[in-house]
C-alpha cells in the first residue's frame, strides 16, 4: 500500500511537471489569433458618409473595399493580393483614420508575429493604393505614437507621417540595419514620438542605443 502511494505521488508530479513544460513552450502571440468571424467596418464624419469595410472569409480578413456616397463605383482588392501574405487580425488591433473623401488610413499588427503593415486607401478613382509593411504603429504598447502620426522604418530609419496632411519627417540610425520587421523588438525595442520630437531606443550592432530627434513636420 505504501509502495501505491509513492507511485501516485511520483506519476501525479510528472504530469504536473509535463503540463507546465508544455504550457511553458507554446509560442507567445502578439495578439489573441481568435476566429475573425465579423467583417469590420469604419466610417468617416463626411456628409458624404465615406467608409472602409474589411469582409472575412474563413476566420481571415478576405477583402477590403473603400468608398463614400455618390462616389459611383467601390473601390475594392483581396486582403491576402493586397498584402502577398495571410495576415491574423484581431478587431481590437486594427484602427482606421478617415480623412474626409481623400483618403483613409488602415493600421493593423499581424497577431502571430506582431508585424505592422498600414494601408493608404485614396478615394480618387485614379489614384490607386500604398502599403508599408514596416509600419511601426502604436497599437504595439511599447510604441508610443500621438494619434494623427504613424511611423515606419526601412531599416535605415524612421520616417514620420501626419496622416491629416501627409507632412513628413525622419531620423536616421545612422547605419543600415539588418532587421527583420517580423521580430521588432529584437531591433527596436520601443519609440515615443510626437509631433515635435522622435525618440527610439535601437540596437546596433551589440548595444542597445538611445537615439532622439527634434523634428518638424514639412
Amino acid at each position: 500500500m505504501k509502495l501505491f502511494f509513492v507511485l501516485t505521488i511520483v506519476v501525479a508530479a510528472a504530469l504536473s511537471f509535463s503540463s507546465c513544460s508544455s504550457s511553458s513552450s507554446k509560442p507567445q502571440t502578439f495578439c489573441d489569433t481568435v476566429c475573425l468571424k465579423d467583417s469590420l467596418k469604419f466610417s468617416g464624419n463626411h456628409v458624404l458618409k465615406p467608409y472602409v469595410y474589411i469582409s472575412t472569409k474563413d476566420c481571415h480578413a478576405d477583402s477590403i473595399t473603400w468608398s463614400y456616397k455618390g462616389m459611383g463605383i467601390n473601390k475594392k482588392t483581396g486582403f491576402t493580393y493586397l498584402l502577398n501574405a495571410t495576415v491574423n487580425l484581431n478587431r481590437d488591433f486594427v484602427r482606421c483614420f478617415i480623412k474626409d473623401t481623400a483618403w483613409a488610413w488602415v493600421l493593423f499588427n499581424d497577431c502571430l508575429t506582431g508585424r505592422g503593415f498600414q494601408l493608404k486607401l485614396p478615394y480618387s478613382k485614379s489614384q490607386n493604393f500604398s502599403i508599408k509593411s514596416s509600419g511601426i504603429n502604436s497599437l504595439d504598447k511599447k510604441f508610443s505614437l500621438s494619434d494623427n502620426l504613424i511611423a515606419y522604418t526601412d531599416r535605415g530609419n524612421i520616417y514620420v507621417e501626419d496622416m491629416a496632411t501627409g507632412k513628413k519627417a525622419m531620423m536616421t540610425f545612422g547605419q543600415k540595419l539588418d532587421i527583420d520587421y517580423d521580430v521588432i523588438h529584437e531591433h527596436i525595442d520601443s519609440v515615443n514620438i510626437t509631433n515635435t520630437r522622435i525618440w527610439t531606443k535601437v540596437k546596433i550592432g551589440d548595444a542597445w542605443k538611445e537615439l532622439e530627434k527634434t523634428i518638424i513636420l514639412e
